[in-house]
């Protein structure tokens, strides 16, 4: 995908977006010195382009008794494309994972997960890791405290 030219209107508009969503064009046309017409359309051109993937809620895990936050560190037993393929797929079908990356280093893939509780990760880490011959050895460690979460990206 081309990265679009993005001004500093742009930029200005998407962080607003990126602070909340719902922030009407009037209010962003206030902040950024445009009209809300002009915002509207340049917000639709960012859709567009790609550069909006996805407007979303931000749920709250502790809201919902998802109290548990995991990083696992997963090696695979081999990495042909087939194998990383599958594990990609087995990734996206479990709403648990929150994140996953393809990594360099000893690990070949990074997650965060978020479960209930301990039961329910070790069932988590059963069906994706224990019980899957393609992954070698993964490492998990519990987070203690959720410092900072977010995708806002810089802007400056």
């Amino acid at each position: 995908m081309r990265t679009p030219d993005l001004d500093q209107l742009d930029l200005a508009i998407l962080a607003c977006l990126q602070a909340d969503a719902r922030t009407i064009a009037e209010v962003i046309g206030a902040k950024v010195g445009l009209s809300a017409a002009a915002v509207q359309r340049r917000i639709k051109r960012l859709r567009e382009a790609g550069v909006i993937e996805k407007e979303i809620a931000v749920l709250s895990p502790a809201a919902l008794g998802l109290n548990m936050t995991f990083v696992v560190m997963v090696e695979m037993e081999r990495e042909s494309l087939g194998v990383l393929d599958v594990f990609r797929r087995q990734v996206l079908a479990e709403s648990c994972v929150q994140q996953c990356y393809y990594v360099t280093g000893t690990a070949d893939f990074a997650l965060v997960v978020t479960c209930r509780d301990m039961t329910a990760f070790e069932a988590f880490s059963r069906r994706m890791f224990v019980d899957n011959p393609d992954v070698r050895h993964f490492t998990t460690s519990v987070a203690m405290d959720r410092v900072k979460v977010g995708l806002t990206l810089p802007l400056a």
